[in-house]
């Protein structure tokens, strides 16, 4: 573990400190995480599952040389998260859609220069770029994660890490970044999202089973990706912060302790009164139109209150970093975050998430984008508990 991960008792965190004082009855986690679980992980396994087949069998996401977009909402966190349950359900090797979703990510790496874009120009300006910077990370990250697995970096995952730096830019505000796709819609593409793709970067770096960062040629792209989080990161939204809390832990030197310390506080001043957090509250937009100016709009009775509920992304995601930073199941924020979680999960196996971007129709396979996200991280705090 790197230095940057501590127990929660060094921080010197008022917040943080006070909170492991709190005594919450306690719940199931660590010890009897595989025997007395609270939660549904078969059901959850089958609601990912099928999700990820739709996905890929979906003419939305369908792209060239017969493979299928990774998207931020489904494909890339069930990616991360479908393996986390393997162990769970004593199940022998991936799924057949895990398999197929990493052999679709293979051939895009190995025809890089054939394959064309997620999206071209005529989708809008700089589309082409921003695809290309958004899939290297993607790929990169996804490749890196399943190398970790097993041990050993492959060299279709370096050829995913080859295109990534290539695309890096060297200049500009951006220096440091890659393109990213904007279309509006926080917070996985829109305008502050090139701060969340580079987060996801520097958590490819760091989960690499091989110390990629210290390679000599390297060295100037790494350093180059330090220097943008850490130029950046204090004018970002408390959902990036998150991400970048996440990605501090697998690079190290990415925040001090300090810093740490700082985007844990902000996050657990915004804990709802049922254990959970709430997505809407943590990002600068609510269905393309500024937080600040929702709330001018609402104190003039102008606009409809955006959801100030629990959901499970927000949940997931952030008991997630925490656990991830090493954060442990005494903790009182933690216990209420995964007491939220193991008691909101529904019928179909999912957890609850909203769109920050549309009112999507209820008979449409696209509402449920947001609750993909929302249970493959509910799945990761969930699973994660039981490695401390």
């Amino acid at each position: 573990m790197v230095a940057a991960r501590r127990t929660v008792t060094k921080l010197g965190s008022s917040i943080l400190a006070a909170s492991i004082a709190v005594a919450l009855p306690s719940i199931t986690c660590a010890a009897s995480a595989s025997t007395a679980l609270s939660w549904n992980p078969q059901a959850a396994a089958k609601y990912l599952d099928q999700r990820a087949a739709w996905w890929m069998s979906w003419p939305g996401s369908a792209r060239d040389q017969g493979t299928s977009c990774i998207s931020c909402h489904t494909a890339l966190p069930y990616a991360l998260s479908r393996p986390a349950l393997e162990n769970l359900l004593d199940e022998k090797g991936s799924s057949e859609q895990e398999a197929k979703l990493l052999d679709g990510v293979i051939k895009r790496v190995r025809l890089w220069s054939e394959a064309k874009p997620y999206y071209g120009d005529q989708a809008g300006a700089n589309k082409a770029s921003q695809s290309r910077g958004t899939e290297s990370v993607l790929n990169a990250l996804i490749l890196s994660s399943a190398d970790a697995r097993r041990g050993k970096l492959s060299d279709d995952t370096r050829a995913a890490f080859r295109s990534m730096w290539a695309l890096q830019e060297a200049s500009g505000e951006s220096k440091g970044a890659w393109p990213w796709l904007d279309f509006g819609n926080e917070p996985f593409e829109a305008k502050d999202s090139v701060f969340y793709g580079a987060c996801l970067a520097a958590i490819a770096v760091g989960t690499a089973p091989e110390s990629i960062r210290a390679s000599g040629d390297l060295v100037d792209n790494v350093k180059a990706l330090r220097d943008y989080l850490d130029r950046e990161y204090t004018s970002q939204s408390l959902a990036n912060q998150v991400v970048l809390l996440w990605a501090s832990t697998k690079l190290p030197q990415l925040l001090t302790a300090k810093e740490q310390g700082a985007i844990i506080d902000a996050i657990l001043g915004k804990q709802l009164d049922d254990g959970g957090w709430g997505l809407s509250s943590l990002v600068w937009s609510w269905k393309g139109t500024s937080v600040r100016s929702l709330v001018k709009l609402w104190a003039k009775s102008e606009s409809p209150i955006f959801p100030a509920k629990s959901d499970g992304y927000a949940t997931g995601l952030i008991v997630f970093a925490l656990e991830q930073y090493g954060v442990t199941a005494d903790n009182a924020h933690l216990q209420r975050g995964l007491a939220w979680l193991q008691h909101n999960q529904l019928p179909d196996g999912r957890w609850p998430g909203y769109s920050l971007n549309h009112a999507l129709e209820a008979s449409s396979p696209t509402k449920l984008f947001m609750g993909d996200a929302a249970t493959a991280y509910a799945v990761l705090a969930l699973t994660e508990i039981g490695q401390h």
